[in-house]
């Protein structure tokens, strides 16, 4: 089943490049239709670098570019020809049926909702990404979307989170943790212990308070937070990811028998790069709008950018908005 794809081809930090490139990949790979959204002329510029003879691709011009500084109210008002909000705007009328960006994270959101509007039942919708943990990958939410958040919001984070896990990594009764600064049933702050209490009483397959590291040591499917401690939380993964590659490197090379080693075991480091790579898991959907986006790193290059087009054509087909209203 072929999907449509609207990609915001002008947000990201190595666009348009970098989203042309991910898109001419994603239709060599897998059967979509991709409809860059952006600069006609600059668009045009990068597809006549790669051969795109037979590969289903088309450009919608949009006049404007969102940038990362822009305010997400700035960008509904004054930027209506902006590639983001054009993009969702061809998604709403059926032209995509996802939407993919690089862009600014906060204006994806804004225009998602307020194009799509949301799911039936949710206060707000919610960044969920994928962390590489020791078994597989832990869902965490939100991760940036929702700074100030009530305990209503983090219990609709943890069902959307769960049916998320549930339906496209097809874990059934996925395991929810709610981040803490300790497990005891006395540690948290008033957010997390009236959060804690709903969860309680939930349907969910709830476990209780997680801390920093069960987002990684795969005992949790789900981990949910508000978007302040998750962003800190994302950022530091990134970070400490890049500092321990640099870090080992450079013990590497100051050392001979360790770059003798290094030889046999290049395959493993190999290994570790690839499943530590952000690119590698594409970008984040948010979840509780009433359909499909995906939001990418902003300095995604064409091989996450093409990942995020398969997940988003993925995502669509699990038609999770719809079974995220029969819940609420």
């Amino acid at each position: 089943m072929s999907v449509n794809i609207a990609i915001d081809a002008m947000g990201g930090d190595n666009s348009p490049a970098a989203e042309v490139a991910g898109a001419v990949l994603a239709c060599q790979q897998w059967d979509c239709r991709v409809v860059l959204v952006g600069d006609t002329a600059k668009i045009q510029t990068e597809l006549d670098k790669h051969q795109t003879h037979g590969l289903n691709l088309e450009i919608h011009h949009a006049s404007e570019v969102v940038g990362m500084h822009d305010s997400p109210s700035d960008a509904l008002r004054k930027k209506k020809d902006s590639s983001i909000r054009v993009a969702f705007d061809l998604a709403k009328e059926g032209v995509a049926s996802a939407v993919v960006s690089a862009g600014n994270s906060g204006a994806i959101m804004a225009c998602g909702m307020y194009v799509y509007g949301r799911v039936k039942g949710i206060e707000r919708p919610a960044i969920g990404t994928l962390l590489p943990n020791l078994n597989d990958q832990t869902m965490v939410l939100d991760m940036g979307a929702n700074v100030d958040c009530k305990a209503s919001h983090l219990h609709q984070f943890a069902i959307m989170g769960s049916l998320y896990v549930e339906n496209f990594l097809d874990k059934p009764h996925p395991r929810v943790g709610l981040l803490s600064n300790g497990e005891e049933e006395k540690k948290g702050n008033d957010l997390t212990r009236e959060t804690h209490q709903l969860l309680k009483e939930s349907q969910l397959n709830y476990l209780g308070y997680v801390e920093g590291g069960d987002v990684y040591n795969g005992s949790v499917d789900v981990v949910v937070c508000d978007g302040f401690v998750g962003n800190v939380l994302l950022k530091v993964s990134e970070g400490l990811a890049v500092a321990i590659g640099t870090m080992l490197k450079q013990e590497i090379e100051g050392r001979f028998w360790a770059k003798l080693g290094y030889l046999f075991s290049r395959p493993a480091f190999a290994a570790f790069k690839k499943r530590t790579n952000p690119a590698e898991y594409g970008g984040a959907p948010l979840l509780g709008i009433a359909g499909v986006g995906i939001v990418c790193h902003g300095s995604s290059d064409s091989k996450a950018i093409s990942i995020a087009i398969r997940q988003a054509g993925e995502y669509a087909k699990i038609r999770f908005e719809e079974k995220l209203a029969t819940l609420l």
